[in-house]
């Protein structure tokens, strides 16, 4: 049998059979060991150079986190299902421009959200690859969308969890809203996070206390009262209302299409601006339909001046604005975020829909 010995007049790999030896890739590469052109990566990343270049890249703030920390437990499975050999997950956060976020006119809101993630997608995708350069094996999932839709609703859709990171790697806490609140930029920022098979030298701290300081105007923003003061939480009427063109509202609009006998039949149930704020969902990134509890927090160094200057101005011209526009809230019948947004904000029209969870109730003959 032919060997790479025969290949190559010497014995640069005898494992390799003569075919493969003889490619000029392959060549090449040897070639390159046999001069020592060719180094290991240090088998610790320096936490200070690893710091810089997510700076460089575009991040506010950066910092690692192991993944044997006890708070990740639930992500290793998944981070190890994404990249073999995960040993590090590297946090960043994006700052996003308060008063975009605050708008009530949810198109400048939007363009926000969707700007800033972009901006941290390519940010991450920067620091994967400087990584990949260095000889580490990194991957940057997603910051949103796109997500693993094959398992929706049965299986979380995301690769990791980012807030889970952050708040384990230093980066904030979690406020009673459910946004992470960084110390310094409140909650005004996006998460990326980026997975690594390599140690990093210094791994991030969590704060010792909670940037939240327990205002609860995130509680008297939310529309459908998905927040409430004892720190209660109602995921389903959040994900109902704001997440109307996502997922499993795209699914209760497309069920409505199908069910409707006919064009005048689907304009009875869908008026033309929800027609039209559908087709921007999906022609463009789609809209969010509230995000006030982000847009109300006074939470973090950057952002607390105002509230403690002028309580009274802060809630006239940054709550007030949010909690009196007329916009149309979506609920599931029967539910408390209906009662809620029915008592809360009478001028709110509140629209029942299915969330898409289960197909509607057949409709009578008669109907």
């Amino acid at each position: 049998m032919t060997t790479a010995r025969d290949a190559e007049g010497q014995s640069a790999d005898p494992r390799l059979p003569a075919k493969l030896a003889a490619h000029p890739s392959v060549q090449a590469v040897l070639a390159r060991r046999r001069v020592g052109d060719v180094t290991s990566p240090p088998a610790v990343i320096d936490a200070a150079w690893l710091r810089e270049l997510c700076l460089a890249a575009g991040a506010a703030d950066a910092a690692a986190v192991s993944l044997d920390h006890p708070d990740l437990t639930g992500e290793r499975e998944h981070a190890r299902s994404a990249l073999p050999g995960t040993r590090t997950l590297i946090a960043m956060a994006f700052r996003m421009n308060r008063d975009n976020c605050r708008s009530p006119a949810r198109s400048v809101a939007n363009q926000e959200f969707h700007q800033t993630d972009e901006q941290a997608n390519h940010a991450a995708r920067s620091v994967t690859q400087a990584l990949q350069d260095a000889g580490y094996r990194a991957l940057n999932p997603s910051v949103g969308f796109p997500q693993e839709m094959d398992r929706f609703p049965s299986e979380r859709i995301w690769v990791v969890a980012h807030k889970t990171v952050a708040v384990a790697a230093g980066l904030g806490v979690m406020g009673l809203h459910r946004n992470v609140i960084h110390p310094k930029f409140g909650n005004f920022i996006l998460l990326a996070t980026v997975l690594v098979d390599a140690e990093v030298s210094e791994y991030g701290q969590a704060l010792d206390y909670n940037p939240c300081i327990d205002c609860k105007l995130c509680v008297a923003a939310c529309p459908v009262g998905a927040i409430s003061k004892d720190g209660a939480f109602d995921a389903l009427a959040c994900t109902t209302h704001n997440y109307r063109e996502f997922m499993s509202g795209f699914t209760d609009w497309a069920q409505t299409v199908a069910d409707s006998e006919d064009a005048a039949d689907y304009r009875s149930r869908v008026t033309d601006s929800e027609s039209a704020s559908m087709w921007q969902s999906l022609a463009h990134p789609p809209g969010y339909k509230s995000g006030y509890c982000m847009a109300v927090c006074p939470g973090g160094e950057d952002v607390l001046g105002p509230y403690l200057d002028d309580r009274k101005t802060f809630m006239d011209t940054v709550l007030r604005p949010l909690q009196d526009k007329k916009e149309t809230l979506y609920v599931l019948p029967g539910s408390h975020a209906q009662e809620y947004a029915q008592r809360r904000f009478p001028h709110k029209p509140v629209k029942e829909v299915t969330g898409g969870w289960q197909p509607p109730a057949k409709r009578s003959a008669s109907h």
